[in-house]
C-alpha cells in the first residue's frame, strides 16, 4: 500500500484528537487436527498449537503500535468452534478444555480467545450438546474465554430447540457469576447467520472455510466520524453520507496498513478488515453521538433507524473503496454498556428495548451488552433470541444477542462490568409471557429467501 504524506498527517490528528484506534488484531487458528479420542492428548495439542502460532502476536502488535503511532487496543485469538473437536469428551472434559484455552490466553498475554462455540442452526451433534452443557460452568470459571452459538440461518431457519436451551444457559451463567453482575453472559453471543472471519469478541471463531492460520483486523473510529461531522453542521443528508464515506475510507486505509504489517511480521496471511464502528466509554467515542450529530435530539427518538441506516451504508461504501478485503461484520455496533450515548438515551427514556431491536434491522449485529432485570425468565430470554434470529433470517444478515440478566437487580439500576465492557442501566422486559411458544420448540422453517439457487 502506498500512503501519501497528507494521509499520514490526517491519521496523526485522528489518533491524537479523535480516538482513532485499531480495536483488535485477531489471529484465527485451525484446531481440527488437534481432535483425538484421548482427551489428555487433545488438550495438550490444543494448548501447544495456540501457544506456538500466537507466541509473538502481542509483542509484534505492540511494536507496530509504537512504530506507527496508532493504538492497537486488543490482541485476540479465534479458534475452530470447539464443539467440532470434542467428539466423545464429557462435560467435565469440555470445562477442562475451556480452562486450557484460558491458560493459553493468559500465557500469551492476549485479551480474549473466542471459539468456545457451536454451530447448531440445523441440529445438535454429540459434541455440540457436550459444549452446551458445559457453557455456564466454563464461562464462569474462565477469565478470557468467549463463546458463541449459532441457532439460526437464512438457509436453515431457526432451531427453536436450541433457542430454548440458550435461554436456560444464559440464565444459569448469570446466576453462577452473580457476584460480578452476571459477567459470564458478557462473554456469550447467540447468532443468526454468523460469519467465519469476525475479529470482534465475544462472537469470533475460526470458520470451516478459513485456512490454517490468518490475521483479521477490526478498526474502529466513531470519534473520527463524529468530529468530521461536527465540521459540517449545515450539510444536507446526502453530504453527511459523503463525509462519513470519506472518513471511513481514511480509517480503513490506516487499519489495513497496520494489519498487513503485523501479519507480514508474524509470517501469517492477512485475512480481512472489519469496518465495524465499535464504541467505547471514552468521551466522544460513541455511535449514538454520531446519530445525534446527524440531527437527533436523543438516540432512540423517531428517525433513529433512518440515521443509523445512512451511517452504516456510508461506512460500508467508504471501506469498500479503501480495501478489497472487507469482511467480518462491517457495520455499526450498538452495545449499550460500551456507548455513553446509548446509556444516556436509556436513562432519558428515549431508547427502549423495542427500539434497540428495531435498530438491529439496519446495523451490523444485534442486541448487544444489554443488562436485563434479574427476574427475567429463561423463556423470555429465548423469545428475545427468537425475535432477533427472525430479523437476521428474513433479512439475510447477521444478528446476535448478548444480554446479561443481572441477578438481584431491578429496572433503572446501574450496574458496572468494568474495563472495555463498561456500565449499563438495567432494562425491563415485556411483562407478558412467551412460554407456550418457546415450549413448542421444533424448528421454524427457512424462509422463501433461502431458495436462491
Amino acid at each position: 500500500m502506498n500512503i501519501a504524506i497528507n494521509e499520514m498527517i490526517e491519521t496523526i490528528r485522528m489518533v491524537q484528537v479523535e480516538n482513532l484506534d485499531i480495536r483488535t488484531v485477531t489471529m484465527g487458528i485451525n484446531l481440527r487436527d488437534c481432535a483425538d479420542r484421548d482427551f489428555a492428548k487433545m488438550n495438550e495439542l490444543v494448548y501447544d498449537k495456540i501457544t506456538t502460532y500466537a507466541k509473538d502476536l502481542k509483542e509484534v502488535a505492540e511494536k507496530a503500535e509504537k512504530e506507527f503511532g496508532i493504538p492497537i487496543i486488543n490482541k485476540r485469538i479465534s479458534i475452530t468452534p470447539i464443539s467440532e473437536i470434542l467428539g466423545h469428551a464429557t462435560k467435565e472434559e469440555a470445562v477442562e478444555l475451556a480452562k486450557t484455552l484460558d491458560r493459553a490466553a493468559i500465557t500469551l498475554g492476549v485479551d480474549f480467545i473466542g471459539g468456545f462455540s457451536a454451530l447448531i442452526h440445523k441440529g445438535v451433534s454429540k459434541g455440540d450438546q457436550t459444549l452446551l452443557d458445559a457453557l455456564p460452568e466454563a464461562l464462569s470459571v474462565t477469565e478470557r474465554v468467549c463463546a458463541s452459538v449459532s441457532v439460526a440461518s437464512t438457509r436453515s431457519g431457526i432451531n427453536m430447540d436450541a433457542v430454548k436451551q440458550m435461554g436456560l444457559i444464559i440464565k444459569e451463567a448469570a446466576e453462577r457469576t452473580k457476584h460480578t453482575n452476571g459477567l459470564a453472559c458478557a462473554k456469550l453471543v447467540v447468532f443468526c447467520n454468523p460469519v467465519e472471519d469476525n475479529p470482534f469478541m465475544a462472537g469470533a471463531f475460526h470458520g470451516a472455510g478459513e485456512g490454517e492460520v490468518v490475521l483479521n483486523v477490526g478498526v474502529s473510529g466513531p470519534g473520527v466520524v463524529l468530529n468530521a461531522l461536527k465540521r459540517y453542521p449545515d450539510a444536507d443528508l446526502g453530504e453527511v453520507a459523503d463525509i462519513i464515506k470519506k472518513t471511513a475510507f481514511k480509517i480503513t486505509r490506516a487499519g489495513e496498513l497496520i494489519g498487513r504489517v503485523v501479519a507480514d511480521r508474524l509470517n501469517v496471511p492477512f485475512g480481512i478488515m472489519d469496518l465495524s464502528l465499535a464504541p467505547t466509554n471514552a468521551q466522544n467515542d460513541s455511535v449514538a453521538e454520531i446519530l445525534e450529530e446527524i440531527g437527533l435530539e436523543r438516540v432512540g427518538t423517531h428517525g433513529t433507524i433512518a440515521a443509523l441506516a445512512l451511517m452504516n451504508d456510508a461506512v460500508k461504501k467508504g471501506g469498500a473503496m479503501a480495501s478489497s478485503y472487507i469482511g467480518g461484520l462491517s457495520g455499526a455496533f450498538i452495545p449499550v454498556s460500551e456507548d455513553n450515548g446509548m446509556i444516556r438515551g436509556i436513562i432519558d427514556n428515549a431508547l427502549t428495548l423495542s427500539k434497540l431491536e428495531a435498530m438491529t434491522c439496519v446495523c451490523s449485529v444485534g442486541l448487544d451488552m444489554i443488562a436485563l432485570t434479574g427476574d427475567v425468565t429463561p423463556e423470555t430470554l429465548s423469545a428475545i433470541i427468537a425475535d432477533e434470529a427472525a430479523i437476521g433470517m428474513i433479512n439475510k444478515k447477521t444478528t446476535a444477542v448478548r444480554v446479561i440478566p443481572v441477578p438481584g437487580k431491578k429496572e433503572g439500576e446501574m450496574v458496572e462490568f468494568g474495563g472495555l465492557l463498561g456500565r449499563a442501566p438495567v432494562m425491563g422486559v415485556n411483562p407478558y409471557s412467551s412460554e407456550k411458544m418457546i415450549r413448542r420448540a421444533g424448528r421454524i422453517p427457512a424462509p422463501l429467501q433461502s431458495l436462491i439457487n
